[in-house]
């Protein structure tokens, strides 16, 4: 039996996480800020602050494994948290282990370090060159598991793409809202940009067996079946049935309305949100196939129609303002508005 240490093991992906270790029966510990609800009983918590080095060190005593999930998600809006937590907090979690003799620490990054990519797919040997707060923060977080790992800490980093699945909310609640409603939502331009999506289930299973490595790595994960964003609209719609048509709006003009609306706290926006939106980017998976036996169980059209079916069963439970970002709505703001005109905007071709 192997003895996990989760951090932000309460968020949407950690919850995830520490559930599947726990029903493969290892011994798992949660440190995170809030409670969870739904943590089983047989895993023991610890509420505190990742940048507390003090109450790190306790925390990944007698640890084998840390699994790293904690992050302050752009939605939160604060870039002072930004870089105390995902860097601060990583550069404490990372010294703790070592002093405490962890085998090995997962860290889960963002494909955001990469912001819009000049080609695809991206490689695990891609430079990374964010291009928003988030982004950098993430990647000075890689930083710090570069150096631990320089240091002698067996240390790997995973990218998850877009993360989907069962209970997954934040700015996607928005989409499923409207869709089911029978509302009609939106593409930036024609919608042909190819965006990859992964799923919850694989992005752990993925984090589980880089654990099992022995030696550092860098593992970029997400679905090898994908299409357009406007396809995958389109599929999402069909899947509900509620009558919902995806729309176009013109990209540039789109992406200064919702960064002069996100500034202005109308929205619920973030820089990578109009950034990517309209762009293209997915990972090259051949690598993990190689190096850690695993290839993709979920489709995006699947993990997107699990995502939805969840969301219309939980609709009631979707605002719960104790949730982290991630397990509930995103505040829509002045979208409301958007939503209701929706179906006045041209169809996307």
């Amino acid at each position: 039996m192997t003895r996990y240490l989760v951090t932000g093991g309460s968020g949407y992906f950690g919850s995830l996480l520490v559930r599947q270790l726990s029903d493969d029966g290892h011994s798992v510990r949660v440190l995170d800020l809030s409670d969870a609800d739904d943590r089983p009983t047989e895993v023991e918590f610890v509420q505190g602050d990742v940048r507390d080095i003090g109450l790190v060190r306790d925390a990944v005593d007698e640890i084998d494994v840390v699994m790293n999930n904690v992050a302050q998600v752009p939605l939160a809006r604060d870039l002072d948290l930004l870089r105390t937590v995902n860097v601060d907090g990583t550069a404490n979690l990372l010294a703790a282990s070592a002093d405490a003799g962890v085998a090995k620490v997962i860290h889960t990054s963002s494909s955001a370090v990469f912001g819009v990519p000049t080609s695809n797919p991206v490689m695990p040997s891609t430079v990374p060159a964010p291009m928003e707060a988030y982004g950098h923060a993430k990647l000075a977080a890689e930083w710090a598991c570069l150096a631990a790992a320089n240091a002698g800490l067996d240390v790997s980093i995973v990218r998850p793409r877009t993360i989907l699945g069962h209970g997954r909310l934040g700015i996607f609640g928005i989409l499923f809202d409207w869709i089911a409603d029978g509302r009609d939502p939106i593409v930036l331009g024609d919608g042909t940009n190819r965006y990859q999506f992964v799923h919850s289930d694989d992005l752990a299973e993925v984090c589980i067996r880089a654990a099992e490595v022995e030696g550092p790595g860098v593992f970029n994960v997400g679905t090898d079946r994908f299409g357009t964003m406007h396809q995958t609209l389109t599929d999402l719609c069909e899947h509900a049935g509620t009558g919902s048509t995806v729309r176009s709006v013109p990209a540039l003009p789109a992406g200064i309305a919702m960064a002069l609306s996100a500034q202005l706290g109308l929205t619920p926006f973030a820089p990578y949100h109009w950034m990517m939106y309209s762009k293209s980017m997915w990972f090259d998976l051949q690598h993990l196939e190689d190096q850690l036996g695993w290839t993709p169980t979920w489709s995006t059209a699947d993990m997107f129609a699990q995502s939805y079916d969840w969301f219309v069963a939980n609709r009631e439970h979707a605002d719960d303002d104790s949730a982290s970002h991630h397990r509930r709505n995103a505040r829509q703001g002045a979208l409301r508005l958007l939503k209701i005109s929706s179906s006045l905007l041209p169809p996307a071709r």
